[in-house]
């Protein structure tokens, strides 16, 4: 043969062999990468909450009589001390005596619960001394370094509380000095009851507020103690949540919440209130019997911005329990646990063209970011959702979307 048909041979061997071998050469797997990024975090608990006045009130008849017919409606505003309702009395000889006895235990009653709600009161004061004073201290040392930022914020936190709980025992004694008067004026109705006229005895609204639900529409005889009208004051609503009792133990008094859903527009800001110490046992749709216990949040945004709001209305809740202003964060799909006991965490780093496994120390997640303790530095870009094929050292390409 001429040396030139040889060198076609030649050139035709080499051509298919490496033809062959960039057949069966790995090609680059396609990954989708992010990058590590500084900014803010927080994990939250998420779960539906519903609304309910914290403090509700009920009216009762002081004194068996007739009752004249309330005019009152559901919804309606009434002020402190309004007349809600008339009653006459209407007494036999023979209750005489009975009614008298009753009525006198129940100006005892009245008289000791406002003794007990003065002595909460005057508690109340002390905690709000007691936590003013925490508070200028932690200023004081913060002010010198030596008082983290988020102690200082929990201070504060903890006199807005403590002053909440003073406003409420005020309301308290208020009440309970209405309804020593009630008694009082009950006693009187029937010791004497020539002197109550044609109006006969008038029973007025403890507290300024709303009228929830009418009990008792129209005029007839009633017994003691029977409930007339149910009253509240809407702007003093609150939230609970019932959660499990392993995130309960997250959501610590003073905790900040976003409370989203509520049918407004934007997120309320509210802060948890009280964790209530006694769990209940809840089946779930599932059929899963679960322990929970019931958390109290407190709205702490304006008035002005959920006066649409009222009692049982459905809202959610998002309970922050760990905020950072700034972190080291990496998409939460990028991390995956290493084989073996230690519960080793790692990422893919995509580090010129190939897959670099790097060990990471994770401090805690969310939805959508892990905070990273210890990590790759920031703007490092990793492979999220890896595939099974994606090995340290392998060849990569990122998909560009």
């Amino acid at each position: 043969m001429k040396k030139t048909t040889w060198l076609y041979i030649a050139g035709g061997a080499v051509a298919a062999v490496a033809l062959v071998v960039w057949a069966f050469a790995p090609r680059p797997v396609e990954v989708e990468a992010a990058a590590i990024s500084q900014g803010s975090f927080q994990t939250t608990i998420d779960e539906d909450g519903k609304t309910r006045l914290r403090e509700r009130y009920v009216v009762s008849a002081p004194l068996a009589g007739l009752l004249t017919r309330i005019s009152l409606r559901e919804g309606d505003v009434i002020a402190a001390n309004a007349v809600v309702a008339g009653i006459t009395p209407v007494m036999t000889p023979l209750l005489d005596e009975r009614s008298m006895r009753e009525q006198r235990l129940r100006v005892e009653s009245a008289q000791a619960r406002e003794q007990a709600v003065l002595a909460r009161v005057e508690g109340a004061k002390v905690a709000v001394l007691r936590a003013r004073n925490e508070a200028q201290r932690s200023e004081q040392l913060a002010k010198q370094g030596f008082v983290a930022p988020t102690k200082l914020e929990t201070d504060r936190l903890g006199v807005l509380a403590a002053q909440k709980d003073l406003d409420a025992a005020v309301q308290e004694r208020h009440v309970a000095a209405h309804e020593v008067e009630q008694a009082q004026a009950a006693l009187l109705a029937v010791r004497e009851p020539q002197r109550l006229g044609a109006a006969g005895f008038a029973l007025r609204s403890p507290i300024a507020g709303s009228v929830l639900r009418v009990l008792q529409t129209s005029e007839t005889v009633v017994a003691l103690g029977t409930p007339l009208v149910e009253l509240g004051d809407t702007r003093a609503l609150e939230v609970v949540a019932e959660l499990l009792t392993a995130d309960a133990l997250q959501a610590r008094p003073g905790s900040p919440v976003l409370i989203e859903r509520w049918g407004g527009t934007g997120t309320l800001q509210g802060r948890v209130r009280l964790v209530e110490p006694a769990a209940f046992t809840k089946v779930s749709a599932l059929g899963v019997e679960e322990q929970r216990v019931k958390v109290l949040i407190e709205i702490t945004s304006p008035a002005e911005q959920w006066r649409a709001l009222g009692d049982g209305f459905r809202v959610g809740v998002r309970i922050v329990t760990l905020a950072m202003d700034t972190a080291l964060r990496v998409p939460v799909s990028a991390v995956f646990p290493l084989p073996g006991p230690e519960g080793q965490m790692a990422v893919f780093v995509v580090d010129g063209g190939r897959a670099r496994l790097t060990k990471v120390q994770v401090g805690a997640r969310n939805a959508s970011h892990a905070w990273l303790k210890q990590g790759p530095a920031a703007g490092t870009s990793v492979i999220v959702y890896p595939q099974t094929s994606v090995k340290d050292g392998a060849r990569v390409k990122v998909r560009t979307v």
